[in-house]
């Protein structure tokens, strides 16, 4: 998962403010950081996004974001 990725999942489950805010306040429970911080440090989006959803109890069936048309 890229960072761009990580970021619209973000944005389509908590809007982009507060995805912003939790981005860089909330400490991951698993990860003992803040999405930015293990981002970062090198850990991939991927991890954190699945411990985020964890965290903020994200429906399985949210966890992939809002479907959008395709481009062509």
């Amino acid at each position: 998962m890229r960072l761009t990725e990580f970021t619209r999942l973000l944005e389509d489950e908590f809007g982009a403010t507060r995805g912003a805010w939790i981005a860089h306040s909330h400490v991951v429970a698993a990860l003992g950081g803040t999405a930015n911080e293990l981002i970062d440090a090198g850990v991939s989006p991927r991890d954190v996004w699945r411990e985020l959803c964890r965290d903020f109890d994200v429906p399985e069936e949210r966890q992939l974001g809002i479907d959008r048309p395709s481009r062509g």
